[in-house]
């Protein structure tokens, strides 16, 4: 089945601090509230709705795989009340024999003008399905209203993530309407063209996709959006919002503000006409009218069609604009622009957030990091059982599909763009999107594109990396140094890919350091299980390194993964052991943080230390409280961390911390030990709630009751088995200098 609707792009929980998305957030952004997101992507939800209906070709269209659908709406709404009365004017593709919709229920549909039977076939959920059946090729217009309110639900994610979703509401804080509300006659496998006037109370705007807000008459509560490329879904917002615009080559920039403030749409706007003008270099002309930053009335981080929606508290971080922002505005080349045929996979989220998230941190200097973090994302979540390939992701529900449809989707795409190189690649870039613009695209439709920039056959490449799971497991070995009759050395080696499933087709980056700690970097292609690399150097060599900066999607070794929060909560067994000594307040407090994270985590449990006379070597380990009795298992374990329970005093790298709250994860992948001590019990449900956002981090300190990150960090990696010194000096080295696809 063709995407026909889409949930908002929601902001993923990590791909920019650990691997969120969505929007990508940071730990900051992602603990400022609960986020809202979506398990599945709603296209999902209608294939199952009316699978059944659509598993054949609609009378009429047989052949078209996304006919257009032309609707001019006219619709008034009453937020108090909660009410949609709106007209909806169809045009049909000529011939078509019936148009099955969906329309949110209780709004009592009839045809109003034209020649057409309507029925009423079926209901799922909140939805109702009909059947409109035209006499002529003549449009026909369908009257309708009623109610449209609904709460937001939370789903939970086990080890206190949850996430908030929504249906869709009128209300009196803000609308908030989506195709999967049903607020107009949505039909599944269709693309849609839009002519929208809102009348609102006064004070009131309205926003949706496309060129707007024209007012009607003068009124600005009273305006008509105009969308003619074809859209997958349509969306509706309004509130009480002052409007801010400015134009730029690419697009008009706009701002919706529930108050007035001024400096901060002024640093919108700007950040707005930055990254179109970044993305149109590097992909294409940008495809819709306007790009706007829409305030929204709950935290949300969502990407639509040429507008995002941000909640109140998400928007003022400083680092949104630099971080999840730029996520977003790509959303119109990738998902928006070029629509995701979800029954073969959703490409779009992983390639946004590499030339969004990853581009970013690669122009900071920071790419390898990113990388890395991705590759530790998937070695901490994605356990037996849980690992699925790129052409089974379809939305995220949990960290595990998240790191393989972000963090995976990512990594093949730097492969991809290690192989051919840049120049190729841009062009494979916008070649994609030239060729797919406003109609679903699959991988084929990638691979394609990619082997036309490159003019090479790429079929082995996606085949394994989009149609199969797992990852590649490499190894050094017989590594050589010969030294030439001009006083040159050569350094010879093999990789080896030692993973039991089948090899994958790659390039392996190795980098060779001369004496005085120059790099040179050569490719090592795989064709098979071993790949042998040669290079050549004026000076004796003192290392060879096999990607040393996380190039390839591989299984990372111990010594490149030191402990982090993710380790544990990403283990599926564990122990929570609450310390007996504390006072009563204090453990109360850290049996209720621990049940939380029980919650939905079936192979977690709960004692107090003192039933224990050692722990466990046989899964993972939280201790709570300075009080603990086996505290002096997270004391000394990592470089430079020093407790002092007498005092509770924390020293990282030398600096001593006091009266904080802070939670440290020691150990390795296999066998982690998590330790949280809050300052007061008043600051243990904010730990709760914010510290599974923090995976990445190996160590973290917090103020107030709040409370407040103060310090974050990552325990440094060391050298690993795929690391081989060639001499006893140790240099100070220097890595390659990173090619980026765009200017720093």
């Amino acid at each position: 089945m063709r995407r026909a609707l889409k949930f908002p792009h929601a902001i993923p929980a990590t791909t920019a601090d650990t691997p969120g998305a969505g929007w990508h957030p940071s730990d900051e952004q992602r603990t400022a509230t609960p986020q809202l997101r979506v398990s599945v992507p709603v296209t999902l939800l209608l294939a199952l709705i009316l699978g059944a209906l659509l598993s054949a070709p609609q009378p009429g269209v047989a052949g078209q795989q996304q006919p257009v659908i032309g609707h001019r709406i006219d619709a008034v709404l009453d937020p108090e009340a909660g009410t949609l009365h709106a007209t909806d004017t169809i045009t049909l593709p000529e011939d078509t024999a019936q148009f099955v919709f969906l329309l949110h229920q209780g709004l009592r549909p009839r045809v109003e003008n034209g020649e057409a039977v309507l029925e009423r076939i079926g209901r799922d959920g909140h939805l109702e399905r009909f059947r409109l059946t035209p006499a002529t090729n003549q449009p026909v217009t369908l009257r309708y209203g009623g109610r449209i309110r609904h709460p937001l639900t939370s789903v939970r994610e086990g080890m206190g993530r949850e996430r908030q979703q929504l249906v869709g509401t009128i209300d009196a804080d803000g609308v908030f309407l989506t195709g999967y509300t049903g607020w107009y006659p949505t039909m599944p496998g269709a693309l849609n063209r839009m002519q929208l006037d809102v009348r609102l109370p006064p004070g009131w705007l309205a926003v949706s996709q496309g060129a707007g807000p024209e007012p009607i008459g003068g009124d600005d509560a009273h305006v008509r959006w105009t969308e003619e490329q074809p859209q997958d879904e349509l969306y509706l917002s309004a509130a009480r919002f002052k409007l801010y615009r400015q134009p730029t080559p690419h697009g008009e920039a706009q701002a919706y503000l529930r108050l007035p403030d001024e400096a901060l749409a002024d640093r919108y706007l700007a950040a707005t006409a930055d990254y179109l003008a970044r993305y149109s270099a590097l992909i294409g002309a940008y495809p819709y009218a306007k790009f706007a930053l829409v305030e929204n009335f709950w935290e949300t981080g969502y990407g639509m069609p040429s507008f995002t929606l941000l909640g109140s508290r998400v928007m003022r971080l400083p680092f949104i604009l630099h971080s999840s922002y730029p996520h977003e505005i790509l959303h119109n080349w990738w998902g928006n622009g070029v629509y995701v045929d979800y029954a073969a996979g959703n490409w779009a989220e992983g390639l946004t957030a590499y030339l969004s998230d990853h581009l970013n941190q690669a122009l900071a200097g920071a790419g390898a990091d990113y990388r890395r973090d991705q590759l530790k994302a998937y070695a901490d979540y994605v356990r037996d059982g849980a690992d699925f390939p790129l052409t089974a992701f379809r939305g995220r529900h949990g960290s595990a599909s998240q790191a393989i449809g972000y963090g995976k989707m990512l990594m093949t795409l730097h492969m991809l763009r290690v192989m051919l190189g840049d120049d190729d690649f841009r062009d494979g870039l916008r070649r994609f999107f030239d060729q797919n613009r406003f109609r679903s695209a699959d991988f084929d439709d990638l691979r394609r594109a990619f082997e036309q920039a490159g003019e090479r056959d790429l079929a082995a490449f996606f085949a394994a990396w989009t149609t199969r799971p797992g990852a590649a497991r490499l190894a050094l070995d017989d590594v050589e140094v010969a030294q030439g009759s001009d006083g040159g050395y050569v350094v010879t080696g093999s990789v080896h890919q030692v993973q039991e499933d089948a090899a994958l087709p790659m390039d392996v980056p190795v980098v060779v350091h001369a004496g005085d700690g120059t790099p040179q970097r050569v490719l090592a292609p795989f064709d098979g299980r071993t790949a042998r690399f040669e290079v050549q150097l004026d000076a004796a060599p003192a290392r060879v390194a096999v990607d040393p900066q996380f190039e390839t999607f591989r299984h990372l070794l111990p010594a490149e993964s030191p402990a982090s929060l993710s380790n544990l909560f990403g283990a599926e067994r564990g122990l929570m052991v609450l310390p007996a000594a504390a006072p009563a307040p204090r453990q109360r407090a850290y049996r209720k943080l621990a049940q939380a994270w029980q919650r939905g985590q079936a192979g977690w449990d709960i004692v107090l230390d003192d039933t224990l006379t050692t722990l466990p070597q046989d899964r993972a380990v939280w201790l709570f409280g300075w009080e603990n009795a086996f505290v002096d298992a997270v004391a000394g374990a990592a470089p430079g961390l020093v407790l002092d329970a007498d005092t509770r005093t924390l020293t990282l790298a030398g600096t001593a911390h006091t009266d904080v709250s802070t939670a440290v994860a020691v150990g390795d992948a296999t066998h982690a030990i998590g330790w949280v001590a809050a300052a007061t019990p008043a600051a243990v449900p904010g730990l709760a709630r914010k510290l599974p956002h923090y995976g990445k981090y190996g160590y973290l300190t917090f103020t107030g009751d709040a409370p407040d990150n103060q310090v974050k960090g990552q325990w440094p990696p060391g050298d690993s088995a795929l690391t081989q010194w060639l001499s006893d000096a140790r240099p100070q080295l220097r890595m390659p200098t990173p090619s980026t696809l765009v200017s720093r």
